[in-house]
């Protein structure tokens, strides 16, 4: 795939604002994003391999390495940082732009993060990350495990960012573990991620009035609350269940909408994950009152959950995503 190519439709994005670009982008094409796969469809059971574009880099990139850095940035597959997650950290102290490593590097892990990515994610990483650290090369990078033998995680973190990929070595959990996607600005006109808040509000809106009582809560939980409950958890707002099937067909569009900024792999493995613990049906909507930012009611802060599925977005004062996605043993 490449990478660089403009959507269908629309002019060489290097021609026009970027943040233009990306709102068109988030208002157009990502809209029909979601194919068929859960109502109605057939799944392909579909993940990232070792032979993955995203993985081989990061086998180059490890091989690159020398001791001295290996000592730094390559930690055990068993490290207790592989599990945690935080807004806001790096798990490794050198940070891209350092010294610490060598220009053909830093094009590797910049070559990782766009293979994880789909090409608007791609761009809207880059915004984000510029925006908010001074681009990617403000990010750490962190090595679990070796490529290529046995289980191995990368991991990139910084201000509102945590990428992984692991080539499905890490077992039962799709993106390799929970990852977090953010922007400090809080402006909707500006977040380049609004686009989802916006689709996510479809939803609402297509409730009936009895629905949306039950979806609509007063307070949201902690943004960082994500631990995969399993099919003993309880979870708050409708359940997908009840809804009608034309609401579960935007439901299924949404979730499309959501997983677009990923590689297809990743994404084709989030719905295998669903599709093998009761598909939409096992989910549950919630919209929370607090944090309305233009006091409109396009809610800005909510939560789609169940027992193998959480997608906690916080949106005011500014984006913190949190997802965790995978099967409880």
């Amino acid at each position: 795939m490449d990478h660089n190519a403009s959507p269908a439709g629309l002019e060489n994005p290097a021609a026009l604002n970027r943040r233009t670009f990306l709102h068109t982008v988030g208002q157009t094409a990502l809209l029909t994003a979601a194919a068929p796969l859960l109502l109605g469809g057939r799944i392909v059971q579909a993940a990232p391999t070792p032979a993955s574009s995203a993985e081989t880099a990061i086998g180059r990139l490890y091989e690159s390495l020398s001791d001295t850095q290996k000592q730094t940035i390559a930690l055990p597959f068993d490290h207790a940082s592989r599990t945690k997650i935080n807004a806001n950290w790096h798990i490794t102290k050198p940070v891209l732009r350092d010294d610490f490593y060598t220009d053909a590097q830093r094009k590797l892990a910049d070559e990782i993060v766009k293979n994880v990515t789909s090409p608007d994610g791609y761009e809207r990483i880059k915004l984000q990350t510029e925006d908010d650290d001074g681009g990617i090369e403000g990010y750490s990078i962190a090595f679990f495990g070796t490529p290529g033998k046995d289980k191995f995680e990368w991991e990139l973190t910084g201000r509102h960012l945590t990428l992984r990929a692991d080539g499905n070595t890490v077992d039962k959990a799709a993106f390799g573990g929970p990852i977090i996607y953010g922007h400090g600005e809080g402006d909707p006109k500006k977040n380049v991620f609004h686009y989802q808040t916006q689709q996510v509000n479809e939803v609402y809106r297509a409730l009936d009035p009895q629905q949306a009582k039950v979806a609509l809560i007063a307070t949201a939980p902690g943004e960082a609350n994500v631990p995969l409950q399993g099919s003993s958890g309880k979870f708050a707002g409708i359940p997908v269940k009840e809804l009608k099937a034309d609401q579960k067909a935007l439901v299924e569009k949404t979730l499309g909408v959501l997983l677009a900024p990923y590689r297809k792999d990743d994404v084709d493995e989030v719905f295998a994950v669903l599709k093998e613990t009761g598909g939409l049906d096992q989910l549950h909507l919630a919209f929370y009152q607090q944090g309305d930012l233009q006091e409109d009611k396009v809610w800005d802060m909510w939560r789609v959950e169940g027992p193998s599925f959480v997608w906690n977005f916080r949106g005011a004062p500014h984006v913190h995503a949190y997802i965790n996605i995978g099967i409880v043993s």
